[in-house]
């Protein structure tokens, strides 16, 4: 497993060479949506019982370590186009590919800690648990794996922020984020529902407000998460037999 841990600390130096602009970059886009969305509406509007504040916050979370997993591998890879190394090399791809992955998926969580912190400043209620951590770092997991099969098929940078555009952008305000999917219907509502931040979210709100955990949505999670880290493995071997 030398090749999973050689991963991750890669992504911990480069993480740590820019700690303090990681750190507030994460914290920027976090604060907005609660001053834009919060603020306005946090304590007049009532959602499921909850205030909207209470309501978005899961929410800000699930998109918050979807784009940091996501960015901090699909750009950093594509940026250092490491894979004709990694082919030539010894390290098992799998290993390569799960390593980047956990990399990414901690780096989501740094993230999203940092939105519970300032939640705090807004006297949100959150709960949270084991599960919440878990979910964060699953969801985590398999946008970071869905980095690395961005930066594997994305010739140039322009590439890898049109896939983020495309792909990331409309899961960050459709996917039960800022508001309920009660109200949407049709096929609009199903292809959410297909959507993995959708269940991201609607795990992270369960938790937060003491509601059984929905384990089909724990287990869409799981299946998008091999899904993305298998698509990523065949790329790059794909890539060494041309």
């Amino acid at each position: 497993m030398w090749g999973v841990t050689t991963a991750i600390w890669e992504r911990y130096i480069e993480f740590k060479n820019e700690f303090w602009k990681n750190t507030i970059s994460q914290t920027i886009s976090p604060l907005l949506y609660m001053i834009a969305f919060g603020m306005g509406l946090g304590n007049t509007t009532q959602i499921d019982g909850h205030s909207y504040i209470q309501f978005i916050i899961p929410g800000i979370i699930a998109l918050t370590t979807m784009n940091a997993s996501f960015s901090s591998i699909a750009m950093s890879l594509n940026v250092q186009r490491l894979f004709e190394q990694i082919i030539m090399s010894p390290t098992p791809i799998w290993q390569y590919v799960l390593g980047q992955t956990i990399g990414g998926a901690l780096r989501g969580v740094y993230s999203g800690v940092i939105v519970l912190i300032i939640s705090a400043f807004f006297n949100a209620d959150i709960h949270i648990t084991p599960m919440f951590i878990l979910v964060m770092l699953l969801n985590g997991m398999l946008f970071a794996s869905l980095g690395v099969f961005a930066a594997i098929n994305s010739k140039t940078h322009s590439s890898v922020s049109r896939f983020s555009t495309y792909v990331i952008l409309p899961m960050t305000f459709l996917c039960n984020t800022f508001f309920s999917l009660d109200n949407v219907s049709g096929v609009v509502k199903f292809i959410i529902e297909v959507l993995p931040l959708t269940h991201s979210s609607r795990l992270l709100r369960d938790i937060s407000f003491l509601n059984p955990t929905n384990y089909l949505s724990l287990l869409i999670l799981i299946l998008y998460m091999i899904l993305f880290i298998s698509i990523s493995i065949y790329s790059i071997k794909k890539l060494k037999n041309l």
